[in-house]
């Protein structure tokens, strides 16, 4: 299933992939900054990278978000199933020459539809770090309510930091 919007396109990772997204995302720190995963600091480990990307996307709903104006992968999202017609992102994240732009709000609005339309979604659950005023930003302007916040530890370094959920009701 691959999903569009005015100016991106959500689909499946291709081999080919690797060294955009190596270049464009998994080697930037401010792209990690806000996630749960590592950097990747050289082309033999994103290779490995995209392969392990190919695999886990064959058994869940995740895709590589592409740029239609140059066709290059730019960052990745996706939902997944959580409970009766309830479904919540699994991150969304983009490089860093490719923020500010509206892509965020593009993908969050196309991955609620794909929901709606797809799965007959009552609610969307999506995360945001307390600190990343640009999620909850976004968030808030789709009409996302903060629903919980739990303080979390970062395995990478230790930060602590406030966890939110929050949650759209869908007609």
């Amino acid at each position: 299933m691959m999903i569009e919007t005015e100016s991106l396109i959500l689909d499946k990772a291709k081999f080919s992939d690797w060294k955009e997204m190596y270049d464009n995302v998994w080697s930037q720190p401010e792209s990690a900054k806000y996630m749960a995963w590592n950097i990747t600091t050289s082309e033999a480990d994103a290779k490995i990278r995209i392969r392990k990307t190919i695999a886990f996307q064959k058994a869940h709903d995740t895709y590589l978000v592409y740029e239609k104006a140059s066709g290059k992968a730019i960052g990745f999202a996706g939902v997944e199933k959580t409970g009766p017609y309830l479904y919540q992102e699994m991150g969304i994240c983009l490089g860093p020459n490719y923020v500010r732009r509206g892509f965020g709000k593009q993908i969050l609005k196309a991955l609620i539809q794909y929901c709606k339309e797809e799965f007959g979604a009552k609610e969307f659950i999506c995360f945001a770090r307390e600190e990343n005023i640009a999620s909850n930003l976004l968030v808030k302007s789709l009409g996302f309510t903060v629903v919980s916040s739990e303080m979390k530890t970062d395995t990478r370094d230790g930060h602590r930091y406030h966890l939110l959920q929050y949650s759209l009701k869908l007609s």
